[in-house]
């Protein structure tokens, strides 16, 4: 473990800090790396795999399974979810501040009992902290899957940016690594010792083999085929990112082939996304921001 603890019911916070905290609360703007780099489209293709790794805290999988609609309705949740990362990356500071607030009132009251009889709430800081740290690592992880990775000075920068997004989110900066390798030796110690699995990471991998369809009055004949190419590079790319670690908790077999089959849908990837200029790359981003800013908060 790093310097950074766990977070956990930490002591109220002092004066001091919650002044600093408060200063330094700062949505991301524009032509900063953040803004170039967290919304490229490559970081679609890692959606599922966030929301896998994410479940898989114990936490945040039980909080799903007890309150989330995500199997009745997994494309609106997850649309939803689009909408309220890009408020809070590429909305302004009102609009990712109001946003931050909202989605803290929304899980204040979700609690319970989990299936192995411990209690949870889902504003847990840890739990809280690790949903952050999905997030960070998955645009840098697309861009190396997909691109030519995000170049070592861009890195540091991203990271600060990111730092500044989970405050606008509430995380206190004694629960933020200080630098990209404490944040590594963070994220590696929470998956080597902290995911699990559970009913809702299930719920997800069988939503991935066997997606439901978008809306109702799409014809099967039609769905049918294109799920199963969804479901196809979905799995693979969900399932080949993945810490081997914890591919073999979560019982998910990898073969040479599939990392095979991997590495040309990664190759093809890229040669299709260098076609397009980067500022293109951020348009379904974009979109899906100035969609956000009617929505009410």
């Amino acid at each position: 473990m790093t310097g950074i603890s766990r977070p956990s019911d930490p002591p109220a916070t002092p004066p001091a800090e919650r002044a600093e905290n408060i200063a330094r609360i700062r949505a991301p703007r524009r032509g900063e790396v953040v803004w170039r780099r967290f919304g490229d489209i490559r970081g679609t293709l890692m959606a599922p795999q966030l929301l896998l790794l994410q479940v898989a805290h114990p936490v945040v999988g039980a909080g799903v399974a007890d309150h989330s609609n995500f199997r009745a309705e997994p494309w609106p949740r997850l649309i939803r979810t689009l909408l309220s990362l890009t408020t809070v990356v590429y909305g302004g500071q009102e609009a990712a501040t109001a946003e931050a607030r909202r989605l803290r009132r929304m899980h204040a009251g979700m609690k319970g009992t989990d299936a192995a009889g411990r209690p949870y709430r889902a504003l847990d800081p840890e739990a809280y902290h690790w949903v952050h740290a999905t997030l960070v690592k998955g645009p840098v992880d697309a861009l190396t899957v997909f691109g030519r990775g995000m170049p070592a000075d861009e890195l540091e920068e991203y990271y600060r940016g990111m730092r500044d997004v989970g405050r606008v989110w509430g995380l206190k900066e004694r629960h933020l690594p200080p630098d990209w390798p404490s944040f590594l030796a963070y994220y590696d110690d929470m998956v080597t010792h902290r995911l699990e699995y559970n009913a809702s990471v299930r719920d997800v991998l069988a939503e991935l083999a066997h997606p439901a369809k978008p809306f109702d009055r799409l014809p099967d004949p039609l769905w049918t085929p294109v799920a199963r190419l969804v479901a196809r590079y979905a799995l693979l790319v969900t399932v080949g990112t993945l810490p081997p670690i914890l591919r073999e908790r979560l019982h998910l077999s990898w073969s040479p082939r599939q990392e095979r089959a991997l590495r040309r849908f990664a190759r093809a990837v890229r040669v299709l996304t260098a076609l397009v200029p980067p500022p293109l790359r951020l348009t379904l981003a974009l979109v899906l921001a100035h969609r956000a800013a009617g929505r009410p908060t």
